[in-house]
């Protein structure tokens, strides 16, 4: 693999909850010594039995120079134990080792390991500190960064939760070597995402550089993480909480949610829903008068390049739009009972706005596979 030493740094800027995002290679070795790491009386290493044997030994053994206590606990790795089951065992970790309100945990793994963990910081004697080591290109790029934290309901994805910032992210490109070809591809799908909803110069950079991202050339990873770090800073630094704008960031996430709720947790990726969702969101946007059908076709073409589906999944074989439209009513953007979808009013600019549910069935039928 090509080499990648040189740490970047992005800053979330959030007053007080303010911290860094730090990507390169070799972040696990020397962590210990980062500045940035909470003081504590423990460390609680969460991960799942995917990471666990590959990273999970280096980043206790590095943290036990620094806490007089690290305790691990190993969950199922997979989207459909993202549950309160899940979320349980980690509880019963913190309170079997008598864990006090100054211990600090530490995420080990993707986008379910992440949420979980910082949602039980923000659950924990009210509140603990908690640091995220993202293992896999989609939390690296985004569900790592921004404070988002939840499990799910079987009725939807994501419905219980808080918003609870991070003290510190490191994302270590070197961890992305062990990521299978599919979970890489399904991170592309957030990457990709960045581009028509704020930075179509970083669309076009993509459109270049894909093949070196697909074969994990670690200069082409740190350019595509940092700058997916660098819009998401942006967005979370002026809407935190979801009040408006930082909605904008779930382009492609309402049919992406629906996928993944009516194929069952873990059938689909995340992000191979949120790849299918932005072609059916880049279409809706075309039958709505906001995009010309050259930019659908572009953004489906760099989807297909990444390797990721372009048409969604039936999932109700008597009425699929219906079933659709039933779990996107659930998604956390409607309001009394009308989905709201983040749509590109032209390339680079996202807006949200509801649409005729006659228009959203048409879209779904013309995107949906046969």
């Amino acid at each position: 693999m090509e080499q990648f030493i040189l740490t970047q740094n992005v800053r979330i800027d959030l007053d007080d909850r303010s911290y860094g995002i730090d990507i390169g290679s070799c972040l696990l070795a020397g962590l210990a010594d980062h500045k940035a790491l909470p003081a504590g009386t423990g460390a609680l290493v969460v991960t799942n039995d995917t990471v666990q044997p590959l990273y999970g030994a280096q980043l206790t053994a590095e943290l036990a120079r620094r806490y007089p206590a690290v305790h691990t606990v190993v969950l199922p790795d997979g989207e459909e134990y993202k549950t309160w089951e899940a979320l349980q065992r980690i509880f019963d970790e913190l309170l079997g080792q008598a864990c006090d309100r100054k211990v600090v945990l530490f995420a080990l793994g993707g986008g379910v390991i992440g949420d979980m963990t910082g949602f039980a910081a923000a659950c924990y004697m009210r509140g603990v500190p908690f640091v995220q080591v993202p293992t896999t290109l989609l939390a690296q790029v985004d569900s790592s960064v921004g404070g988002k934290t939840a499990i799910n309901h079987p009725l939807g994805k994501n419905m219980i939760g808080a918003f609870y910032q991070p003290r510190l992210v490191v994302c270590d490109l070197e961890t992305l070597d062990t990521l299978p070809a599919r979970e890489l591809a399904a991170g592309l799908a957030e990457v990709i995402k960045y581009g028509p909803i704020a930075d179509m110069e970083l669309f076009a950079w993509l459109e270049q550089n894909m093949d070196g991202l697909l074969a994990r050339e670690r200069g082409a990873l740190a350019h595509a993480v940092r700058r997916s770090c660098e819009i998401k800073a942006a967005v979370v630094g002026a809407d935190e909480r979801e009040a408006g704008l930082r909605a904008i960031l779930n382009f492609g996430h309402t049919f992406g949610h629906a996928i993944e709720a009516g194929m069952g947790y873990g059938v689909w990726l995340h992000g191979e829903g949120v790849a299918a969702g932005m072609v059916m969101a880049a279409e809706l946007s075309l039958r709505l008068g906001m995009v010309d059908a050259a930019f659908v076709a572009r953004l489906r073409a760099l989807i297909e390049r990444a390797g990721l589906p372009v048409r969604g999944p039936v999932i109700d074989a008597q009425d699929n739009a219906g079933r659709y439209l039933e779990l996107m009513r659930v998604d956390k953007k409607a309001e009394a009972g009308e989905i709201r979808f983040v749509l590109i009013d032209g390339p680079g600019k996202a807006v949200m706005r509801p649409a005729p549910d006659a228009l959203v069935r048409e879209v779904i039928d013309a995107c949906c596979a046969a």
